[in-house]
């Protein structure tokens, strides 16, 4: 970590505002996030030198950053090939990039929300409204001709309970990586596309004698050192 700020990009709640605190070895802590309701949980939480509120695609450090640190947000923001060498390019000399994104989209658990609306409902859910991660050789092309580049993944296994007459990984997807699908859709053909999205997750992550599933879920890390 190079001198400068330490910037939480995307810090929601200011979950991490703790741990990244702990580690800021004195630099400052700025949280940056678009959402003017997540910001003020943040303010709560009090770790953080300072709160700005701004678009990822938009922001700018008023100087130039240490480490910009960014925990399950990018994939929301999309056009990874222009947004991650401009925020590597913000950094001050020795600084870093540290991101972590689901790398989940073939999976399951995933990929079958859009299969099943593009056959239920052709062309009324555009792809593009959905979490986007590329594939990691993209992001070594990308950014190890910056620095020090480092890239890796890994399986975390959750398990999952749902309410009963409901499959615990329909609820634990619903509201984030399928929300976009399912807003786009009617009541009565949200709840078509959902008994259908079910039925495959019964035979894809089979539950348990207690209710539960155990769900792999997968996690892409990389760190770019300039």
């Amino acid at each position: 970590m190079g001198a400068g700020d330490i910037v939480d990009l995307g810090c929601g709640n200011g979950a991490l505002a703790q741990a990244l605190s702990a580690r800021a070895g004195g630099r400052e802590l700025v949280g940056v996030d678009a959402s003017p309701a997540m910001l003020a949980k943040a303010r709560q939480v009090k770790g953080y030198s300072a709160l700005q509120q701004a678009d990822i695609d938009n922001w700018h450090p008023r100087r130039a950053p240490g480490l910009i640190f960014s925990n399950a947000v990018l994939h929301w923001v999309g056009h990874h090939e222009q947004l991650l060498p401009k925020l590597a390019r913000m950094l001050g000399k020795g600084g870093t990039l540290a991101v972590q994104m689901p790398h989940q989209n073939k999976a399951p658990s995933h990929r079958v929300w859009l299969t099943l609306v593009e056959e239920m409902f052709p062309g009324r859910v555009e792809k593009m409204g959905t979490p986007g991660v590329m594939a990691p050789v993209k992001y070594d092309e990308l950014l190890a001709p910056m620095g020090q580049f480092r890239l890796w993944e890994t399986e975390y296994y959750q398990r999952l309970m749902a309410e009963p007459g409901s499959h615990p990984v329909r609820r634990y997807t619903e509201s984030t990586y399928a929300r976009p699908i399912l807003q786009a859709l009617e009541p009565d053909e949200k709840a078509e596309l959902i008994a259908r999205y079910e039925e495959v997750m019964r035979t894809a992550y089979p539950v348990r004698e207690d209710g539960s599933v155990l769900f792999p879920f997968r996690r892409m890390f990389f760190t770019l050192t300039i």
